[in-house]
């Protein structure tokens, strides 16, 4: 395997029917399967995707299957603001999921992509906490209680950006709007590179509590979500384009088509996603 083939950080790979040989390659350690690059022969196609669509591409891995029979799914999960530097630098991939559509139209933008975004999922925030809440965090107006350990993600994680938004309009019910905002940010103990990391955080009770999707508290048993109420919730909207210059631009069009569709659109209602906006 060459370097090409090997992703860092957060990786999975779902190897989903067979190649045209009738059997499925082995899986590289860097979530891609070895002998079957991108863009070759076989129906293989390589999906680079954000970190909180890990369990959901799991099930849509299993149902694809299914309707298109010799497709072999290569699914690679991280940031996805670090999966789009990777496919900015060449990284093999054919499809582009991420958790909102900024990273996907940056591709746009550079040419990096084929066609325009498509919108294929909808997610909201709510706060997780240790099963054991330590620190009592009742609501989101304790986030920005003196003493609270929160976790958060890196600036350009798409998380960050919803955060934010939560935290600013959390602020403006409170007396002192700017008061409560450094108070939070004065709170994070930790910025970690994904989604998925902020999660494990909470659950080895490395803090305190840390906004995320709504997905992510329904798919971990170690931690306890506390709702935010609709009138200061965010929705983050994720978009999904194909990358320019694949060999598999029928296929990985018609992955998005199924994906955006009634088939893909129950799965993920089936875990906590919305409709996209």
């Amino acid at each position: 395997m060459t370097a090409r083939h090997v992703l860092g950080a957060v990786a999975v790979a779902i190897l989903v029917g067979a190649c045209s040989s009738g059997s499925a390659p082995a899986a590289s350690s860097g979530g891609v399967a070895a002998g079957s690059p991108s863009g070759s022969s076989g129906g293989t196609l390589t999906i680079y995707a954000a970190a909180s669509l890990k369990g959901v591409l799991a099930k849509v891995a299993e149902s694809y299957k299914a309707a298109k029979p010799g497709v072999t799914l290569i699914v690679s999960t991280d940031s996805s603001a670090a999966l789009e530097t990777k496919i900015e630098q060449g990284a093999p991939a054919d499809v582009f999921l991420s958790a909102d559509t900024s990273n996907p139209q940056k591709l746009v933008d550079k040419s990096l992509a084929s066609g325009q975004i498509v919108k294929f999922a909808g997610n909201e925030l709510t706060l997780i906490v240790p099963h054991d809440n330590p620190a009592g965090i009742a609501s989101a107006a304790d986030l920005a209680k003196q003493g609270i350990k929160v976790v958060a993600a890196e600036h350009n994680v798409p998380i960050t950006k919803y955060a934010k938004q939560l935290v600013d309009n959390v602020a403006k019910t409170q007396g002192n709007a700017a008061a409560f905002t450094a108070g939070y940010n004065a709170n994070i103990v930790s910025k970690e590179d994904n989604v998925a990391s902020v999660v494990s955080k909470i659950e080895l009770g490395e803090g305190d509590v840390a906004i995320v999707y709504v997905t992510d508290a329904k798919t971990s048993k170690k931690v306890t979500a506390i709702p935010v109420p609709s009138a200061v919730n965010v929705t983050a909207t994720y978009g999904g384009v194909i990358v320019k210059g694949t060999a598999n631009q029928t296929s990985a069009a018609a992955f998005l088509e199924w994906l955006s569709g009634a088939d893909g659109q129950a799965i993920f209602a089936s875990f906590g996603f919305r409709a996209p906006s």
